[in-house]
């Protein structure tokens, strides 16, 4: 039982974690609570759910989707069940990588040139923190460290 606490709830005392942590949560929270809300100039719920399927996505997916980027950016803010936040997050980016970014090549459109869509440098700065979180937890400041109790290193043993 303790081995499945430590792989919920341990993490690594590094403060860079919190770093990641913090910047990737506020990012998800906002974007989510754009869809999920309405909040920020956002779509809110139905709206969301309603372009996703115009564009292909099956509805429960689009829910998951939100639900990912709402409740991920959360969790993963707060380090509360970090690393189960975290995939959330990394599955949403792997889809709209491959699924929407991957053909427009690699870079943004920084200077909103006409007739170019975003690639999927963003999206694949936003897995890798999502994977850091997932491999290493939440770090110090977090829900997930008061839960286990303790520092733990998954590596060791």
């Amino acid at each position: 039982m303790d081995d499945l606490l430590a792989l919920v709830f341990g993490t690594f005392p590094s403060w860079s974690h919190l770093v990641v942590r913090l910047g990737l949560g506020v990012i998800f929270f906002a974007h989510g609570a754009q869809k999920m809300l309405g909040w920020w100039g956002g779509p809110g719920f139905s709206t969301t759910v309603e372009a996703f399927t115009k564009q292909g996505m099956p509805a429960p997916v689009a829910m998951l989707v939100i639900a990912a980027e709402f409740f991920g950016g959360m969790g993963v803010f707060f380090g509360c069940l970090t690393r189960f936040a975290a995939f959330g997050i990394a599955a949403v980016m792997t889809g709209a990588i491959f699924l929407v970014h991957i053909h427009n090549g690699f870079f943004m459109n920084w200077f909103d040139a006409p007739g170019v869509k975003n690639g999927f440098e963003c999206n694949l700065g936003y897995l890798a923190m999502a994977v850091s979180l997932m491999l290493t937890g939440a770090g110090p400041l977090s829900i997930d460290a008061l839960r286990g109790g303790k520092w733990t290193d998954l590596d060791a043993g």
